[in-house]
């Protein structure tokens, strides 16, 4: 499931009406705090913890009613609807919030130590090779990460990414799992290989497409 581009009153109606819960974005393109919350949901979708919750996009301005009739004053703001009822709110980026709240609404359970573990696990074997990184491939949010994503992109090996940045609690939690305090993390068949520094050690010794491509 990804997140739904609202273009319309009626079609907006018709989705938000679900018994499911709807989490709907207020967004506008110019606001560049809109593109990180619609990035955490983007993130969320596809995860099978948020399969029980609708992802939504409205553009503020361009269907004003709605704006009007629900008081967004600013953007982002993401409200959360069940059967057509608004039933929680966040205005402006609050991601701690924002991933709590979608746990909550999704019936997923809570930040326990095993349940966090299970999904750290899940993730680092979402793609034989794949990075935990500030953004993600198409726009890193640090230079290491750039720098990073620029050297795996010269090797041509295919890859996954996961922005860390959308989910406070892989961010801290993967930490502790590794035993690596920094970012970027690569891993490959679900073990740490390691950070920049580590990738650059590889290249300069011309190991790292070997690694990358482990059997």
């Amino acid at each position: 499931m990804a997140v739904t581009n609202v273009t319309s009153a009626e079609q907006y109606q018709k989705l938000i009406s679900a018994p499911s819960v709807s989490v709907v974005l207020f967004s506008a393109e110019w606001a560049e705090q809109c593109k990180q919350i619609l990035s955490v949901l983007s993130e969320m979708s596809k995860q099978a913890t948020f399969s029980g919750l609708q992802f939504l996009d409205v553009p503020a301005e361009e269907l004003s009613e709605i704006s009007l009739k629900h008081q967004i004053d600013a953007v982002p703001t993401v409200i959360f609807f069940k059967s057509g009822s608004a039933v929680d709110r966040i205005d402006g980026v609050d991601i701690a919030a924002l991933t709590a709240k979608c746990r909550k609404f999704g019936g997923a359970p809570s930040s326990a130590a095993g349940s966090l573990e299970d999904r750290l696990k899940a993730l680092i074997n979402r793609g034989k090779v794949m990075i935990f990184m500030k953004g993600d491939r198409n726009t890193p949010r640090c230079g290491f990460s750039k720098q990073l994503i620029a050297i795996i992109n010269e090797t041509g090996v295919q890859y996954d990414t996961f922005d860390i940045l959308t989910d406070e609690e892989v961010r801290q939690g993967l930490k502790t799992y590794s035993d690596w305090p920094t970012y970027p993390q690569v891993y490959v068949k679900g073990e740490l290989i390691g950070g920049l520094d580590i990738i650059k050690e590889l290249l300069t010794a011309g190991e790292l497409q070997a690694t990358l491509n482990a059997e």
